[in-house]
């Protein structure tokens, strides 16, 4: 058996004159999170759909679990679940008749698939809620119960595809707890996100992906540094002192100082800690008064700022999307 949950060499998805997929290559160990990070339309969904058999490649060979899966589409099926963007339950049915139905299409008997349900419903937080109609949950228990659904049959691998777009902060939150408890019972999660914060504290490794192709890969740790020893967040008192406090910057530190979304804040990546404090020196010697300022490792936004020259801000939809 490898010990690879997904293998992929030179993979391609093409959608008339576009690329969608651009020849990725992947090698992805079994067990834990990994995050595939990229903004809408970088080819993350593409990639997803073909690795759980959806979608046939246009080129290049993928498999998963030790299948191919052209080849052997029906055995990676039987060992994969995907959880996409959207609910996939009938919102017309209660959350414990979801999980009942799709227990009995999976061979429960009647009793094996009430107690399944049963048993997410209650590690899932909607014990309560089980007897309501989905489409009168809120968006969070929407997506755990998405996801409870997944796992009906605990699958060696879960494809997460942005599980938690549109989600309020403790719904999120929600979701991220199970994740980690599905990878504490031995399944590896394969988990595409737009948010650089949710690759941050879920996933061991991250593959980079842009315009189809997989642009760098590495820990979070590994990625960060990748770009630079420290990041220099400041925020000046007075938002009209920002342009002369970035020029200050700029002559001092001799990088690039970029404005934040705050109208107060300035960030820049940085190499010595020296040159900061020499740079501190000087907005103080032009009277410029801080209200905030902070020296630590850049973050995955910088990260991808530096590899991509934008940002993981949604830019379009995908192409599959567009054309389905």
């Amino acid at each position: 058996m490898t010990d690879l949950a997904i293998e992929t060499h030179g993979l391609v998805k093409v959608f008339g004159s576009t690329r969608a997929v651009d020849g990725v290559d992947l090698a992805i160990p079994r067990g834990g999170v990994h995050g595939f990070l990229g903004p809408n339309g970088a080819g993350k969904t593409t990639t997803i759909r073909m690795l759980a058999t959806l979608s046939t490649p246009d080129g290049g060979t993928a498999r998963v679990l030790g299948r191919d899966v052209v080849r052997e589409a029906d055995e990676v099926r039987r060992r994969v679940s995907l959880t996409g963007q959207f609910a996939s339950v009938d919102e017309d049915l209660t959350g414990r008749e979801n999980l009942r139905l799709i227990g009995r299409l999976f061979g429960y008997t009647g009793p094996g698939a009430t107690r399944r349900a049963n048993e997410l419903l209650e590690a899932f937080g909607l014990a309560e809620a089980g007897d309501r109609q989905v489409k009168k949950y809120s968006g969070g228990m929407r997506r755990r119960i998405d996801i409870a659904a997944s796992i009906v049959v605990t699958p060696e691998l879960l494809f997460l595809d942005e599980p938690t777009t549109g989600l309020d902060p403790r719904s999120r939150n929600e979701v991220w707890d199970i994740i980690r408890a599905m990878v504490g019972s031995g399944t590896t999660v394969l988990l595409t996100t737009q948010y650089l914060d949710e690759a941050d504290q879920l996933a061991d490794r991250i593959s980079v992906i842009d315009s189809g192709k997989v642009i760098a890969e590495g820990t979070s740790s590994e990625l960060k540094a990748s770009v630079g020893s420290g990041s220099l967040h400041v925020r000046v008192m007075d938002p009209a002192d920002r342009a002369a406090a970035q020029q200050i910057l700029v002559r001092e530190l001799g990088v690039e100082v970029r404005e934040g979304v705050d109208p107060a804040a300035l960030d820049a990546s940085v190499d010595s800690s020296t040159v900061v404090t020499r740079a501190l020196g000087s907005l103080d010697a032009a009277g410029i008064t801080l209200a905030q300022f902070a020296l630590g490792q850049p973050t995955l936004d910088e990260v991808f700022l530096a590899l991509t020259g934008h940002t993981a801000e949604p830019e379009q939809s995908e192409t599959e999307e567009d054309a389905a």
